[in-house]
């Protein structure tokens, strides 16, 4: 008969599922420094020996690293989805800016219709919480920590979406994003009427995902980003007309 005597699941076994599961749904992040060995085996109602096992089995998977003298951390699982090449090519030509924004404009949209639908209350919280520090960053007119609410704001929405896939996919393009791959978001942040407009922008997604109408979120999405793509359409026109305009003027100097 094909039936095999149940064990009972192994103390470290059980905590490896708790750790991946976290690291999976995006709680644990990478690069996120996990609690001492003392702390977590609390935490977890566990022996330390069994704790090592557990981390052991992690280190083996990929899933977490130690760093001598400064603890178990969550490896970047995503840092290697781009190879450096494909990056560089990235950073030099504007062709992926606008390709990004477009992906980001079909992807984000999409979480943001699921998120209406699916995002707990706490979830809605979470992006309430965000936006609210949206509000203070902008009143201090403060455009560097503006623009990294932005991420923010637009990942919890992703994770509010709940689906993993989406989440670690996004989470690895706002990462070259913040790097400054694609386009450095602080130039929109440091325009006065920009800044205002998007601040409007993601209150009306904000509203829209407190009110659950998915259809108003995905379409509020699909506005802002087609308003990003707008504003960096028109910086790369301008500095264009400005170089051009340096020429005339040195030229009108010699003259």
């Amino acid at each position: 008969m094909p039936f095999q005597k149940i064990q009972s699941e192994k103390v470290a076994d059980a905590a490896v599922l708790q750790i991946e599961l976290l690291i999976l749904r995006g709680i644990l992040r990478p690069g996120e420094r996990l609690p001492s060995e003392r702390d977590l085996s609390e935490r977890l109602g566990m022996s330390r020996p069994s704790l090592r096992d557990a981390i052991s089995m992690l280190q083996n998977k990929g899933l977490v690293e130690s760093r001598a003298n400064a603890g178990i951390f969550v490896a970047d699982i995503m840092g290697s989805g781009f190879a450096p090449a494909l990056v560089e090519l990235f950073a030099r030509h504007d062709e992926a800016v606008f390709d990004y924004i477009a992906f980001r404009r079909d992807l984000e949209a999409l979480a943001a219709e699921r998120a209406a639908r699916l995002a707990s209350d706490t979830d809605l919280r979470v992006v309430s919480e965000v936006f609210a520090k949206m509000e203070t960053a902008h009143s201090a007119k403060d455009a560097k920590a503006e623009a990294a609410l932005d991420a923010e704001f637009h990942l919890a929405i992703v994770e509010a979406s709940h689906n993993v896939v989406m989440l670690h996919m996004m989470r690895s393009m706002f990462d070259m994003l913040r790097e400054g791959v694609f386009y450095n978001r602080q130039i929109m942040f440091s325009q006065r009427t920009a800044r205002d407009h998007l601040l409007a922008q993601h209150r009306t997604i904000l509203t829209a995902l407190l009110d659950r109408d998915a259809h108003a979120a995905r379409a509020a999405v699909e506005a802002h980003l087609t308003f990003v793509e707008g504003c960096l359409r028109d910086h790369q026109t301008s500095e264009k007309h400005e170089k051009i305009a340096q020429q005339r003027f040195e030229h009108e100097k010699e003259r």
